[in-house]
């Protein structure tokens, strides 16, 4: 079982991260750590909540850095593309509002009946909204629960919807929201693993416009397994 908390080496070990560099976050209140016992201690969980905030402002190096640190024995080109099955792509999801969406998205990811408990997620997805919008630039969104819920999934899954025109999402830039992923993964390392991925393919050329202009399911899977290819 991983331990519940990490000191600075651990957690520099864990993140393929110099200590020294997570010593200066620590000690400007950037890194969620606390002193005890004259050492700074962190909580994995805590760890996993501040990764996944600063996944949207990480450069290409740094996602790749934060990829091979959760995986590093791994040698895999793809992550999104096995998570995302036919049944659970849309390309003209039927909401026209935050909440539509968002359950359009959770009935998509139980197309195959993955998901235990569809109400659960819902509620545990449209609350993570409220309380931070996963609306980014671009007119992209990746909605996901703020805490895994093992016991509502099957097993780790992504779905994949378009709403032609776009909706408000939340975006504090103004924007309309267009393309989302829902991301319902059973742990944290999986999760990170998949939102670092998936920002590779929004900074990636040509990729949203790829989704954009998709005209079937299998077109946006494609254009998903091309793109993680190509990062990979």
């Amino acid at each position: 079982m991983e331990a519940e908390t990490l000191d600075l080496p651990e957690l520099a070990r864990y993140l393929n991260r110099d200590v020294r560099d997570l010593e200066k976050l620590a000690s400007k209140g950037q890194l969620p750590g606390r002193r005890v016992g004259g050492r700074w201690t962190v909580r994995r969980a805590e760890v996993h909540n501040w990764l996944e905030r600063g996944v949207p402002d990480l450069d290409e190096r740094q996602l790749v850095e934060m990829e091979s640190a959760l995986s590093p024995s791994a040698n895999e080109d793809l992550v999104v593309a096995p998570l995302l099955s036919l049944d659970r792509i849309s390309i003209e999801l039927n909401g026209r509002t935050a909440p539509g969406v968002l359950r359009d998205l959770v009935d998509l990811a139980n197309a195959d009946w993955q998901v235990y408990d569809p109400d659960a997620v819902y509620a545990a997805v449209r609350e993570r909204e409220m309380s931070a919008t996963t609306a980014m630039a671009g007119g992209i969104a990746v909605p996901h629960p703020k805490r895994r819920m093992q016991e509502a999934l099957a097993d780790s899954l992504i779905a994949f919807g378009r709403a032609p025109g776009g909706i408000p999402f939340g975006d504090p830039r103004g924007e309309l929201t267009d393309l989302f992923f829902l991301v319902l993964a059973k742990d944290d390392v999986i999760h990170l693993r998949v939102l670092a991925r998936l920002a590779r393919l929004f900074l990636r050329e040509g990729f949203l416009e790829q989704l954009r202009l998709a005209q079937s399911p299998n077109d946006v899977l494609d254009a998903v397994v091309e793109a993680e290819r190509g990062v990979a």
